[in-house]
């Protein structure tokens, strides 16, 4: 016989960086209102977003970009070189191409507006810790027009023709004499420019636009 309760859920910890609090505690009460999510930590800014990471591990970080000393895509950054595998989900009210563009290439996995529904918050937020990005189509239109313009660069070319063969960063860091952050960001890049969601839609669109030519 079991022990275990039929009510046990494996609960997903969510730290929420905003620097208002009505907004902190209005997603807290959002987040907790379903089983499967804990808020295991809030913060009103990056310095205190970097000590609850820190201290509580979260699996999600749900963050906005308007914050106080630290803009939102620079706390991105700190976070990703604080904890590189951390996944982070924007929730803001900017909806301007250069602010999606640079949060993506930052390191966030998602995009949402303030205005999303409630329900989709708390989708976004699982498919982000199952390591999907999760772009609305409303922010996905306005991120191909802000990348439309931007070609990949000849080292792009050639990590996404290494992906194309199938290998991972790590081989693809050793194959080119490149560091594996290096070639992660230069993935990253390549994801965010083709409007891809992983790795194999972005060898397809760069296939179907004859960036790249598959071996016989």
């Amino acid at each position: 016989m079991s022990l275990e309760s039929p009510n046990h859920v494996d609960q997903l910890r969510v730290l929420i960086v905003d620097d208002h609090p009505v907004v902190r505690v209005g997603l807290k009460t959002l987040l907790e209102s379903n089983r499967r999510f804990i808020v295991s930590g809030m913060a009103s800014s990056a310095e205190e977003a970097i000590e609850e990471v820190t201290r509580c591990v979260p699996d999600v970080v749900l963050m906005d970009l308007r914050m106080p000393q630290v803009e939102g895509v620079e706390a991105i950054l700190q976070l990703r070189r604080l904890q590189p595998s951390l996944r982070i989900l924007v929730l803001t009210n900017y909806e301007q191409d250069e602010y999606i563009l640079r949060a993506l290439q930052a390191g966030a996995m998602g995009y949402l507006l303030k205005s999303t529904p409630q329900e989709e918050i708390l989708h976004a937020v699982e498919m982000v810790h199952q390591n999907k990005r999760y772009i609305p189509p409303r922010i996905a239109v306005r991120l191909s027009e802000a990348v439309a313009h931007e070609e990949l660069t000849q080292r792009e070319l050639e990590v996404l023709a290494l992906v194309a063969e199938g290998l991972t960063n790590k081989q693809v860091a050793e194959k080119l004499f490149i560091s594996d952050k290096t070639a992660r960001n230069h993935v990253t890049n390549c994801l965010v420019k083709l409007g891809a969601n992983d790795r194999t839609e972005a060898v397809t669109r760069a296939i179907n636009r004859g960036l790249l030519r598959m071996s016989e």
